[in-house]
């Protein structure tokens, strides 16, 4: 059987829903029989769109990929509160929504615009005392979290209907849109929670043109191996 280990580069994938980003992982570890293969920036199950895997010697390059920008869309469903900041947990609140007008909802999503300090979710891969925090939340446990600086370079309200809005963000690493959902929430005085992500683009990768999990799954090696973006090429998409 033909071995992947050859291939260096970066492959762009549109990760499907309720799956890990580590199932990619696993997925084109088997696509291109090769081992060294890692992502760059988590996407929770929710999470559908743009996740960018390593392979080879483009591990090495992991970290600088991942310092990068990203740009989401999704929306956000008003009038609950959820333990995971998000649909795929429990409901802990229910308030009724107002009919907000325009103005307030922009006045919401503008207080969290340019510089400010976010504090992760509990129900985060960020680690205390080396133990994930989405494992002590788990057992019931509830632990100071560090806040992190965080910056939203634009946002946009694509649309608003009366319990939901869709949104786009283009936002620093670190941001956990899941928090962004709850605070503007918080701030409109009704609570919601995160219904919907999608990555759309990472740096200077967008999620059009990426390979599906279907197509990864489906292979051929030589199929997939054609669609891995070389290191030179990277590069100069980078402009670097």
């Amino acid at each position: 059987m033909r071995s992947g280990t050859d291939i260096d580069g970066v492959l762009l994938v549109d990760k499907s829903q309720a799956m890990t980003s580590h199932d990619v992982v696993a997925i084109t570890r088997r696509s291109l029989n090769t081992k060294k293969v890692g992502h760059c920036g988590t996407l929770d199950p929710l999470a559908t769109g743009l996740l960018i895997i390593t392979i080879g010697r483009g591990t090495k390059i992991q970290d600088l990929l991942m310092s990068e920008d990203k740009e989401y869309v999704g929306t956000l469903k008003l009038g609950e509160e959820t333990d995971s900041q998000d649909s795929d947990g429990q409901v802990t609140k229910s308030s009724p929504v107002p009919e907000f007008t325009r103005e307030q909802i922009d006045a919401a999503f503008a207080k969290f615009h340019g510089d400010f300090y976010q504090t992760p979710p509990m129900v985060s891969a960020i680690k205390k005392d080396g133990v994930p925090l989405y494992k002590l939340a788990r057992q019931g446990k509830v632990v100071e979290r560090e806040p992190r600086f965080v910056h939203v370079y634009a946002h946009e309200i694509i649309a608003i209907r009366p319990t939901e809005i869709d949104f786009r963000v283009v936002c620093s690493k670190g941001f956990y849109v899941r928090t962004y959902a709850h605070e503007i929430g918080a701030e409109l005085g009704c609570g919601a929670h995160l219904k919907a992500l999608r990555r759309t683009k990472s740096g200077r990768f967008s999620v059009e043109g990426a390979i599906t999990v279907d197509e990864l799954k489906a292979g051929p090696l030589d199929a997939v191996a054609q669609r891995v973006l070389s290191l030179p090429a990277v590069s100069r998409l980078r402009g670097a």
